[in-house]
């Protein structure tokens, strides 16, 4: 099946010499992303609707227009599926950041009723670090309500895995996308007991698969051990887009709470500022990164759920005055507006790569529900920085 149809009835076409244009689905491809459809992650029709109308100025209103219509969206498909699988995880925590960012209820008032029906349960064991996800949003809940029924169970969880001795040879947290799946929800767990044996044991689990995983040459995270000798086609090596954004997303949500006077916090902040500086040097003309960070000409098509996680991480970085503003701050509006060019009419968010390991090749429409929690993650933050640029404008006035 050629894409090549789907991508100029979609307004989306990739350079005509590039692999993606070329690419013809394998029926092992076909299989995969019939999987996830099936799984209700997302879908990919063939038939594209018109682009949204809208308006990619840094502005609050136009921001929280945004953030509204992937949202609303993405709530209309996504609720009659909600689950507790890492994919789903990804998409509460954007929920959570849609209604504040928006004073909308309705997104976390959903999720609540999600853990209301998994009695604020993790799927088991929790040791599978992609289990550990959905914990992001129970315990962003407690902050919020201090209810012990969202934590009771996380937290028996977390002390049984605290509790084991150090095994370096056999790291929970092997694969790079952990790092978003489970340390978030430790430093949460943290601020939610004020107990730093949880710092303690995410610091040493996210420093044991940096010093595994982290490329201290290029600043960009292999997604695991199999891919140190794997090369793009242009023989440079594979980085996948998303996921270093899982790794530069999941670093934001650790510095939220990770307290300033904890000792290994300045090596987060290098490296997050490394890692900051790299994607900004990789950012594609439209504002987007593709699937392999390497070798863009190959993949053609942007890939939206890590351009959406490092839209996310870039922005919070200039919020927390981590980055610098000036240099960083069109990097962000070039890719909001990047990814409002793939916004359609009626909400979809699309040229979201479906689950995997490896950058891979995807229809124009492909939508998946932990790259759509990406960008309402992503809006919070360019909101923020939206607001920001208004009182800095009205402080001048004064």
């Amino acid at each position: 099946m050629c894409i090549l149809g789907i991508a100029l009835s979609a307004g989306l076409l990739a350079a005509p010499d590039s692999a993606w244009a070329q690419h013809v689905f394998t029926p092992e491809e076909l299989a995969a992303i019939a999987k996830d459809n099936a799984r209700h992650f997302g879908d990919d029709p063939d038939q594209a609707r018109p682009p949204a109308k809208l308006k990619p100025a840094l502005k609050p209103k136009f921001v929280r227009q945004a953030i509204r219509k992937v949202a609303d969206w993405q709530l209309a498909r996504s609720q009659p599926y909600f689950d507790q699988l890492w994919t789903s995880g990804a998409l509460y925590a954007g929920f959570l950041a849609a209604s504040q960012a928006t004073g909308d209820p309705k997104y976390r008032d959903t999720v609540r009723a999600m853990g209301e029906q998994f009695h604020w349960q993790l799927r088991t064991p929790a040791a599978n670090p992609d289990n550990q996800c959905l914990a992001q949003a129970y315990l962003e809940l407690y902050r919020q309500e201090r209810q012990q029924k969202m934590l009771a169970a996380v937290q028996d969880e977390f002390d049984a895995l605290a509790a084991l001795p150090p095994d370096a040879e056999h790291n929970p947290w092997w694969w790079c996308d952990t790092l978003f799946m489970a340390p978030p929800a430790w430093a949460r767990m943290y601020a939610a007991t004020n107990d730093r044996k949880y710092l303690d044991y995410l610091n040493r689990e996210w420093w044991t698969t940096s010093g595994k995983l982290y490329d201290q040459q290029e600043h960009l995270y292999f997604r695991d051990a199999g891919f140190f000798a794997q090369r793009e086609a242009n023989g440079r090596k594979m980085f996948w887009s998303r996921g270093n954004g899982w790794v530069m997303a999941g670093m934001v949500r650790v510095l939220q709470f990770l307290p300033r006077d904890y000792p290994d916090r300045p090596r987060y902040l290098a490296q997050f500022r490394d890692m900051a500086a790299r994607v900004a040097e990789l950012q594609g003309p439209d504002g987007l990164w593709r699937a392999g960070l390497l070798d863009p000409e190959y993949y053609g098509l942007p890939e939206n759920s890590g351009s959406a996680f490092f839209v996310y991480a870039l922005a919070w970085g200039i919020n927390e005055g981590i980055l610098d503003r000036h240099g960083f701050q069109p990097v962000v509006a070039k890719a909001w507006k990047g990814l409002l060019a793939h916004i359609y009419a009626d909400g979809r968010l699309g040229c979201i790569q479906q689950t995997g390991d490896a950058p891979s090749f995807y229809k124009p429409t492909a939508s998946y529900n932990y790259g759509v929690g990406a960008f309402l993650l992503a809006g919070s933050e360019v909101l923020r920085l939206a607001q920001e640029n208004v009182s800095r404008v009205t402080r001048a006035a004064f």
